[in-house]
């Protein structure tokens, strides 16, 4: 595949870049990723990865914009409120870049959907705000041998996390934090407060490192970081990266039922 003039032009900045260069822009231009969920994590990422030149996204989320959100969720507007996230994120999408291949789903994910939904694509990258959301969307990615991109924020905390759990030896999402939550919904930002632009800081970060992801083998960028845990501190500010060992026993990846 070859970028049209306009492209080569609009991803200049980029190209000149030898650890993307063009190669690396075509493959971006290539892939496909699907965004669960479009707050605060998700309003950002969007953001970099439609300026990346990401060729197609799909959007899900069954949420309303609400005033509070604009307090961190910058994809919208006033004249959003009350209507969908994914349809003004769709709107946000085709004023920024017609060229983007945009799908949308309003469906509330679960166990039940998350396979048929994620199906198709090259990256997911999660920014819900509960554990049994993230759960299904991480089970899903195992059973469907799809890389799982986990981003949360809350106060002044940020998480990144790339998971592989469907390769051998390389953890998942539940190997992270087990099994006990997935019936119970945790704290959301209503609950605890958070710093506007630490959703900013944590939804850029996501978007830097789903272009890692993307561009494995296609590139010199391409470093899944797979099982690296980033976790980001507005208040010092710092980030410190752990490391997830898979578990054998994981009921999304392992030899455990769930």
């Amino acid at each position: 595949m070859a970028l049209s003039p306009d492209r080569l032009d609009r991803f200049a900045r980029h190209i000149v870049i030898p650890e993307i260069g063009g190669a690396g822009q075509v493959a971006l231009s290539e892939a496909r990723i699907t965004l669960v969920g479009l707050g605060g994590i998700g309003s950002p990422a969007l953001q970099y990865l439609a300026g990346a030149g990401i060729g197609h996204i799909t959007l899900i989320d069954d949420g309303d914009v609400e005033l509070s959100n604009l307090q961190r969720q910058t994809i919208y507007t006033q004249r959003d409120i009350g209507h969908s996230k994914a349809v003004s994120a769709r709107r946000w999408l085709a004023n920024f870049d017609s060229e983007i291949v945009v799908d949308v789903r309003d469906d509330r994910i679960g166990r039940d959907n998350a396979a048929e939904i994620l199906g198709g694509t090259h990256l997911v990258i999660d920014g819900t705000d509960n554990f049994a959301t993230r759960l299904a969307v991480s089970d899903a990615c195992v059973a469907i041998g799809v890389p799982l991109l986990s981003a949360a924020v809350g106060r002044f905390q940020g998480q990144i996390a790339a998971f592989a759990g469907h390769l051998d030896g390389h953890a998942c999402y539940r190997c992270y934090v087990g099994d006990a939550f997935d019936n119970d919904d945790c704290d959301t930002c209503a609950d605890d407060g958070m710093l506007g632009a630490m959703a900013g800081w944590a939804g850029s970060f996501a978007a830097i490192q789903a272009v890692r992801i993307l561009l494995d083998g296609k590139s010199a960028l391409g470093d899944p970081g797979w099982g690296k845990l980033h976790m980001l501190d507005g208040i010092k500010p710092g980030m410190r990266t752990l490391n997830i060992a898979k578990d054998p026993e994981c009921g999304g990846c392992g030899q455990g039922t769930v």
